[in-house]
């Protein structure tokens, strides 16, 4: 018995020498084969390849950044008219045309005691939201829309482990929850483009995004009828906001720049469009939003 225990350790130390020797050994691989999920350089596009030019020429040439996350080259993309698709953070499959036919004032009537205080609950909300934004609209649907992105995701997250807790079906709700999520973070990756956030601003998406994640967690354990209700009522918000957003456009107070790049592709527009168009299907969006929940 001693005689395996002994050969079982030296087994161990040989394999553990072996792999101390190896990882060694690709050690000047690690920043083109990045380990455990850690990453050399990310980019956002992936039309075209990235390269790093050494000046001195001390590396012997040039080196290809891989844009993913784990360092894998992902397949290449084209458009439907063959030209590459430059976008990792969403595909073509991805994309679609938003129905702003959509009934922008339709309001669920508060009746039931739990209606009622989710209604109560998000007027509450918006008040210092109004003081502290007043109508900077493009700092506050940046800073809204790190928050709207939390509900889905914790939604579809709960949903999916009481699936696998009860081995059963969803009913297609955990992929609706987890798709309104990405919608939502579509939304925020949009606004970064066309309003940068200030230091307390990003300060307070930290506070205001971990206090909002937890609170929204453990209502959805309570009462997962009134963790919806008030994704409901704060979609009324959302809708009432990019209205007024839509306004101070028409009035010149915001400047119509042009849409960027990832909403135009996103929501398939015109290449000719505004900011006020990428408002008009975000609105859209929300709208959606809100009969969902």
């Amino acid at each position: 018995m001693m005689m395996t225990r002994g050969t079982s350790r030296v087994a161990r130390l040989t394999m553990g020498g072996r792999l101390f020797s190896a990882v060694r050994g690709t050690a000047a691989e690690s920043e083109k084969f990045p380990v455990m999920g850690v990453r050399w350089r990310s980019s956002l596009t992936l039309g075209e390849k990235e390269q790093v030019n050494n000046k001195n020429g001390e590396d012997g040439g040039n080196k290809e950044v891989v844009a993913s996350y784990w360092g894998i080259k992902g397949e290449e993309v084209k458009k439907e008219d063959g030209t590459p698709w430059k976008w990792n953070c969403f595909r073509p499959r991805e994309t679609y045309q938003a129905d702003l036919t959509i009934d922008l004032k339709k309001h669920h009537v508060p009746t039931t005691f739990l209606d009622k205080l989710a209604y109560w609950t998000v007027k509450s909300l918006r008040f210092p939201t109004d003081v502290f934004f007043q109508r900077r609209y493009g700092c506050r649907a940046m800073m809204l829309e790190t928050v709207a992105a939390v509900p889905g995701m914790v939604g579809g997250m709960l949903l999916h482990c009481k699936s696998l807790r009860r081995f059963e079906h969803s009913g297609g709700w955990i992929k609706t929850l987890l798709d309104e999520a990405e919608n939502e973070r579509m939304h925020l990756m949009t606004f970064m483009e066309v309003s940068q956030p200030r230091w307390y601003e990003r300060a307070l998406v930290f506070t205001v995004q971990g206090v909002f994640f937890n609170a929204y967690f453990l209502a959805y354990l309570a009462s997962p009828k009134l963790a919806h209700r008030v994704v409901g009522y704060l979609e009324e918000e959302a809708i009432h906001s990019y209205t007024e957003f839509l306004k101070e456009l028409d009035k010149g107070t915001i400047e119509n720049v042009p849409a960027p790049a990832i909403a135009i592709d996103y929501w398939r527009l015109p290449a000719d469009s505004t900011l006020r168009d990428v408002v008009m299907v975000v609105r859209a969006d929300e709208a959606h939003h809100r009969d969902v929940n």
